[in-house]
């Protein structure tokens, strides 16, 4: 066995090992989720904050916050903009279609962004919200859609952070098969409208283990999507400005992230709060087929830290190219091992997994593939073998190609695949990770 071992990165990564088992915590912790969501206004409350400099694991059922250690002076804006959301929202919707309202997100969990100014602490990441009505969901979707738009712009510009809206009904979300979004949204909000029954039936959603391995590639593919988009600014010609290092930093610090998470999906072992997993993964022991993966976890903590205490990254493009090769690296390692065991054969390398003809969405029924290929992409790409499979293994295609082969544009034969993949004529590697990222907006 393979024993991890890491510098601390910030208390997050406090190196003390749990001596229970992780069935005993799951159902501690369930416990604890069902007694916050008995008592009020929380769901899956988020846990207090450790105490740096000291032994502690995160404690699960504190009083209600939006971060862990954020000024009062935040808590109090935030808990005003929640109640400006709730108001804007009830004199949009009708009452007796007006179901309830949760905060989703780092913010809803007690895990939201603080960044540190000289002018005091501010909000970082987007505010998410769901608004559950009665009724059909594509119905209440296309009528409110457009004013819970405009209402999030207007409050957006007030409250100095992206204000988004979802919409959707409780019967939707009892009847949907489980995932890692509606897993962090059942088990970690704050309910700021609706009583107690709103999420009455959905309780497989708090169940980790139940959490399909495709879910755990949706969150690979995405990550690895932002590692992407961070290397076509790294080699962009012309200046590397302050937003372009922003935006890489911010793109690593999430990759640091979910590549641990996604070791911990994989074994069943994910869990909504963010600390909860760093502490789950510091109490790892790696078989030795898994040895490459130790460095997972310290990165993993530099991701908490980042998520938890955003920063705005100074650094050069010198500086995030190294960095962004490292993570390249061991993104390509995780992708293969993840893949591997989700679909069956052994893949050799990335090229390998982009060639292979096995079915990389087996979880996507056909015949709706078909009508969404129609859709998508004309009806011709409905018709034959192709036509089978679901678009997002056009991404999971064209991804490994485009990031891992150096030569991926320069093969014709890869260029071919990733233009076929993307329904692109493009041949620049700009162009092409474009046409990329306009796919992955639909299917990601």
């Amino acid at each position: 066995m393979v024993g991890l071992s890491g510098e601390r990165h910030g208390y997050v990564t406090a190196a003390i090992l749990a001596a229970h088992s992780i069935e005993e915590r799951t159902e501690r912790q369930s416990q604890g989720n069902e007694r916050s969501r008995q008592a009020g206004t929380q769901t899956g409350a988020p846990p207090r904050p450790a105490v740096p400099g000291k032994a502690s694991r995160p404690a699960c059922v504190p009083p209600r916050r939006f971060t862990v250690d954020g000024s009062d002076e935040l808590e109090i804006a935030l808990e005003q903009t929640c109640e400006r959301v709730r108001a804007g929202v009830a004199d949009l919707i009708p009452a007796r279609r007006f179901e309830g309202l949760l905060l989703a997100g780092g913010y809803g969990r007690g895990e939201g962004g603080v960044l540190r100014t000289p002018e005091g602490d501010r909000p970082y990441n987007d505010l998410e919200f769901y608004v559950f009505v009665r009724g059909n969901r594509l119905l209440a979707e296309r009528r409110y859609r457009e004013p819970l738009h405009e209402l999030g712009e207007r409050l957006s510009s007030s409250a100095g952070l992206e204000v988004e809206f979802k919409v959707l009904t409780a019967a939707h979300l009892r009847h949907s098969p489980v995932s890692m979004f509606y897993y962090d949204l059942v088990s970690g909000h704050q309910r700021l409208a609706g009583g107690e029954e709103l999420l009455r039936g959905c309780e497989h959603h708090r169940t980790a283990l139940r959490i399909p391995l495709h879910e755990a590639t949706r969150l690979l593919l995405n990550r690895c999507s932002g590692l992407l988009f961070a290397r076509a600014r790294l080699v962009r010609t012309g200046d590397f400005t302050a937003a372009d290092a922003d935006f890489v930093g911010r793109n690593l610090a999430k990759a640091k992230l979910a590549f641990g998470d996604v070791l911990l999906a994989a074994k069943g072992q994910y869990q909504w709060s963010c600390r909860e997993r760093h502490w789950r993964l510091r109490g790892w022991q790696l078989t030795e087929d898994l040895a490459w993966a130790a460095p997972l976890v310290d990165l993993h903590g530099e991701g908490v830290d980042f998520k938890l205490h955003p920063v705005r990254s100074p650094a050069s493009r010198d500086t995030l190219e190294a960095e962004h090769a490292r993570l390249s690296h061991l993104g390509r390692r995780l992708w293969l091992w993840l893949e591997g065991r989700r679909l069956g054969p052994h893949f050799a390398s990335a090229r390998d997994y982009a060639l292979s003809a096995v079915n990389k969405c087996p979880e996507c029924p056909a015949l709706r593939n078909r009508l969404i290929n129609a859709r998508t992409f004309g009806l011709a790409a409905a018709i034959g073998r192709a036509g089978r499979r679901y678009p997002r293994e056009r991404l999971l295609q064209a991804l490994p190609l485009l990031l891992w082969e150096t030569d991926g544009l320069e093969d014709a034969g890869l260029r071919e695949c990733i233009q076929t993949a993307l329904d692109t004529r493009a041949v620049g590697f700009e162009a092409v990770v474009q046409a990329y990222r306009q796919l992955w907006e639909r299917f990601n």
